[in-house]
């Protein structure tokens, strides 16, 4: 921990490799939040990139060095925003690039799981993404989306069973081998 608040001091005192040394720390968490946020690859990619971008010239704007975590994941959720308000000016915004996993059970089972993620509304899917894949509690996620913390919990367990609902209903349509 100790070595993790040094790299942050040196990374805001202009430190680049310190920087890269916490980037490389963090970067698949906020890849996978942001791709099961925006549900591309190309626009995860580009946000994270984006997020990281700013972050490094905003790094001396970081008031505490044990939030850089919390800052960053913060920094993105604002891209992934952004970007689904892009999206949604366009028509026809579709993921396929999800689908194509190498064939076999765990794929098919991997394809399902994210399909009825999508299924889920964008707030829900943000909520889940920051709990599951950015590790944030309750309370955090309900800070950084200006929400209450309870409605936060009624939301993200709301959106839980739906998902266990939908892989019920999914398994009981599939048919036996």
């Amino acid at each position: 921990m100790e070595n993790y608040l040094q790299q942050v001091r040196k990374a805001k005192q202009g430190d680049t490799t310190a920087f890269a040394n916490l980037y490389r720390e963090i970067y698949p968490d906020l890849y996978r939040f942001a791709l099961y946020t925006l549900r591309e690859k190309s626009d995860a990619e580009d946000a994270v990139s984006e997020a990281v971008l700013y972050a490094f010239s905003a790094i001396s704007e970081l008031r505490s060095e044990d939030a850089f975590k919390s800052w960053m994941f913060r920094i993105l959720s604002n891209k992934c925003k952004d970007r689904l308000r892009e999206h949604k000016k366009k028509e026809g915004f579709f993921c396929g690039d999800l689908t194509q996993e190498q064939p076999g059970r765990e794929a098919e089972d991997d394809i399902l799981v994210r399909q009825m993620f999508f299924e889920l509304s964008e707030e829900e899917r943000l909520i889940l993404a920051m709990h599951l894949f950015a590790g944030y509690t309750g309370r955090e996620t309900a800070a950084l989306l200006h929400m209450n913390e309870n409605t936060v919990r009624s939301k993200e367990s709301r959106a839980l069973k739906k998902l266990a609902g939908k892989m019920g209903a999914k398994e009981k349509k599939k048919p036996v081998v």
